[in-house]
């Protein structure tokens, strides 16, 4: 791969060979091109009068950008017929709030929903260049972390797919969350740069500027009204990203709110006084709003700096949902607020937009003068919650100094809504008051008072849903149980769904090119239920052949790919096997490494001849750990310890090899999946609300090994227990198997303390792991317990493990359950979850440009 670019880039030092090849292509603008010629064109007048770089360089950076502005075009006059469209028929729309969008590369998407890859592939050609070393220069844009943003992501792409009137609204990371760098230290995080030039997609909105005030105080007015003042106000700028769906007109927004402050906030009398800094510190207090998603919050300006970002989000997005609605009301005669629900849906994914309940309030009573039952029955009717977790420490809560500090007039306003709250359960449900100090929205602990987010959704939401059955059945079950009791209506699941665009049709053309023949259409791609057709084919010899080719073209990929970033080289005959997410405890990436661990010892203690009677492998395990995350950043380095130990033994490395993949981001993704065989979701049963990886990865035929929890449940249902390795406690159980261990009743397996005592024995190095294996041992107290039962699902895990490896060898029937996974993966789609969504929470219907 790398000298096939030297070749295609065919330039010298000073590029002037490539701007020569640029030249002999006319540079004439065709905005909508289609054909490969005009196509060409077009990209050549982008490189010459669209410039950012010197202008006799036209190397693949500058093609890339060149070829995005091309596409761009196409997309823009789409994306203005859209906003007009939605303009003139005013149907009711969803507006989807998110702290992350993890949108992964833009230029593959785009031209393919455009259906223009083959044009875009032959107009390159003309330049010397090859496709996919153009989309190679693109960096995923850094908005985003793991699940949560991938999630918001693939329903932007349905949404826009499915003609659905609908804007996504979250924040413009300059740095993202971070960089990954492995060294000998493990860890390090160093700052994205996705900015660092410009990003070709994204078009900033001058006039779309809204001002959003932090701190100060609330007046009273004589008539009883009230008002925030003073404190400090930045401006919420508009970068709007199109969305297109997949070969339709629609093209709808992302958009991004960056801060910043004023020329008149510039202090001219301090700066010529040489108090440079504070000269401008309202612009740098405005740069770090935007800088980081997630920025550290052990201190009490970290906790400000959070919810600062979180309250800008909201606050801007709805000045702007408020000012397009009074826009597309102007001419219209009168009207009033009680209409606002009926033309407004706002979605709420995970608690960190919850401020917009208490903004809309804001907006609506003191700056629209409503009074506050009719304020209550619009922002009730409007928003709409999504849970995604029940960890404890997930479910947001901030101190309430912290908000009376920088939100006061909002802190008024959640008081109110508690009181209100309280009020009616003392007043109609006397059986609940008992429980009333743990649904309150405010927690009044004098030691420790806080404002429990979740709890303000719910109580302010017309819905409320979870993210898979299983998730959904334990937030009615435990979590929201006496909220369930008062509005039992209210709660929903909808189980989550992945684009088949991007993560099959895209990452996996072989794959797909080999359905759409199989099943004599490709209707597939936007009615996934249709995959449903391969099951009588699953034991057809010939495409069992074309399925396995497929596979290995991708797995030949993928230890390209490997090799490139790591240096290691892996053997496709192998059995991959993959573990890739972010890295935390209930995850259980150290349940993986461990098994991994005793594998390598059993392989040690063979006879040559018996290890070549095992099924060789290639764990790779990636994903990011939170950087104050002490225990999961020793779960890398432990994973790292291992790879350069197995990889570098000559005796074992035909038969097992262990790669930390580093930096795991949407781009990784689309290169490991398609080319794994074998996944591991093996969090602590009740833990994972759903998951989303793994439907990819059974999407791509790629088989599961798991517990039940989460999607899992429903992904072994729809492809079938037989094609599934299931291991491991279930979420009923766990309570019981926690408390047993407090007592002191667990034993454990001895494969499982010969795999700790292999790592104190100092064979991985001389890193003290002691503080991580103690998180699995004792029986209470902090950091201690084995609170994912590690210890108690190792052994049933390693059974799993066993049925993969004697499965993989029979590789008939390993490609039937490929096959089969496939096949089971339509309920999975995202055009599913959002066609719920938009019909049994946000009323909204089609819109299609026509």
């Amino acid at each position: 791969m790398a000298d096939d670019k030297v070749e295609s880039n065919g330039s010298g030092k000073d590029g002037v060979s490539d701007i020569v090849s640029a030249a002999k292509v006319a540079a004439v603008a065709h905005p909508l091109a289609e054909k490969a010629e005009e196509i060409a064109s077009n990209i050549s007048y982008h490189a010459q009068f669209s410039p950012h770089f010197s202008p006799l360089k036209f190397e693949l950076e500058q093609a890339y950008y060149a070829t995005a502005e091309s596409v761009r075009d196409r997309l823009i006059r789409q994306w203005n017929e859209t906003y007009l469209h939605f303009h003139k028929v005013d149907p009711k729309q969803t507006y989807y709030l998110s702290m992350e969008f993890l949108q992964g590369r833009a230029l593959t998407n785009a031209i393919g929903n455009l259906n223009v890859q083959d044009a875009y592939a032959d107009a390159l050609r003309k330049f010397g260049l090859k496709l996919e070393e153009i989309t190679e220069q693109e960096k995923d844009a850094a908005l985003g972390n793991g699940g949560l943003g991938r999630l918001a992501s693939c329903f932007l792409d349905s949404m826009a797919t499915l003609n659905l009137p609908s804007w996504g609204y979250g924040l413009r990371y300059r740095y993202g969350l971070f960089k990954q760098r492995i060294t000998r230290e493990g860890q390090e995080e160093v700052a994205e740069d996705w900015l660092e030039k410009f990003s070709p997609w994204e078009v900033v909105r001058h006039d779309i500027l809204y001002p959003i005030r932090f701190f100060g105080h609330v007046e009273v007015n004589p008539n009883g009204s009230r008002k925030w003042v003073g404190g400090e106000v930045v401006q919420a700028l508009a970068y709007d990203v199109p969305i297109p769906g997949y070969q339709t007109k629609n093209t709808i927004s992302l958009r991004l709110w960056e801060a910043k402050a004023c020329a008149e906030d510039f202090n001219l009398f301090l700066f010529n006084d040489g108090q440079h800094e504070s000269a401008s510190m309202l612009h740098s207090r405005a740069q770090q709003i935007c800088a980081v998603l997630y920025p550290g919050d052990a201190t009490e300006d970290g906790k400000l700096l959070r919810l600062k970002q979180q309250f800008f989000l909201c606050s801007a997005s709805l000045q702007d949902i408020i000012a397009r609605f009074k826009e597309r009301r102007q001419g219209k005669g009168p009207w009033n607020w009680a209409e606002f629900p009926t033309k407004v849906a706002v979605q709420l994914n995970d608690t960190h937009p919850t401020l917009a309940i208490p903004e809309l309030m804001r907006l609506l009573v003191d700056d629209e003068g409503l009074g506050w039952d009719e304020a209550w029955d619009v922002t009730s009717k409007t928003i709409a919650y999504t849970n995604h977790t029940v960890l404890p420490e997930a479910l947001e809560k901030w101190s309430q100094p912290v908000m009376w500090k920088l939100l006061p007039r909002h802190m008024e306003i959640i008081t109110e809504i508690d009181k209100r709250f309280t009020a009616m359960i003392t007043s109609t449900r006397f059986d609940l008051e008992s429980e009333l100090s743990n649904m309150r929205i405010l927690d009044n602990n004098p030691q420790k008072p806080v404002v429990r987010m979740a709890n303000l959704c719910v109580v302010s939401s017309h819905a409320v849903n979870g993210v898979a059955q299983l998730h959904s059945d334990i937030l009615k079950a435990e979590l929201f149980a006496n909220y369930v009791s008062i509005w039992p209506t209210k709660f929903q699941n909808k189980t989550n769904g992945i684009t088949p665009r991007r993560w099959l049709r895209f990452c996996s053309p072989e794959l797909s090119s080999i359905i759409t023949k199989w099943l004599k259409t490709d209707e597939w791609v936007t009615n996934l239920d249709l995959l449903t057709g391969l099951r009588q084919f699953a034991d057809n010899e010939d495409l069992q052949a074309e399925w396995l080719s497929a596979k290995r073209a991708n797995k030949l990929r993928l230890a390209q790919y490997i090799l490139q970033v790591t240096g290691e080289s892996i053997d496709p005959d192998t059995l991959f096997d993959i573990q890739v997410k972010r890295i935390h405890e209930y995850k259980r990436q150290l349940l993986n490494i461990l098994g991994v661990i005793y594998r390598y010892k059993k392989l040690k203690e063979m006879s040559p001849e018996e290890r070549k009677k095992t099924t060789p492998r290639t764990v790779m395990i990636g994903g990011k750990a939170f950087a104050t995350y002490t225990n999961a950043k020793r779960i890398v380095k432990l994973v790292n310890d291992v790879g350069s130990v197995v990889n570098t033994d000559p005796e074992v490395n035909s038969y097992l090899k262990v790669v930390f993949v580093p930096n795991y981001n949407v781009s990784v993704a689309e290169m490991l999946i398609p080319g794994s065989e074998l996944s591991q979701h093996i969090s602590t049963a009740g833990m994972e609300a759903s998951g989303t990886s793994n439907m990819k990865f059974a999407l791509n035929g790629c088989l599961i090994i798991g517990t039940l929890d989460g999607a899992n449940v429903e992904i072994r249902e729809e492809i079938g227990e037989e094609n599934f390795f299931l291991f491991g406690a279930t979420a009923e159980e766990v309570p019981q198997l926690r408390k047993d261990r407090e007592n002191g009743l667990f034993k454990p397996d001895p494969r499982f303390e010969e795999a700790k005592k292999f790592i104190r024995s100092g064979v991985f190095g001389r890193y003290d792991y002691n503080p991580l294996l103690e998180s699995l041992e004792g029986n209470t107290g902090y950091g201690r317990g084995d609170y994912f039962l590690v210890g108690h699902d190792f052994p049933s895990y390693m059974d799993a493990q066993e049925k993969v490896d004697k499965a993989y060898c029979d590789r008939k029937r390993w490609l039937k359950m490929s096959i089969l996974s496939t096949a089971g993966s339509g309920k999975f789609s995202s055009d599913r979850t959002i066609a719920q969504y938009a019909k049994e929470i946000w009323n909204i219907e089609e819109c299609r440009v026509p």
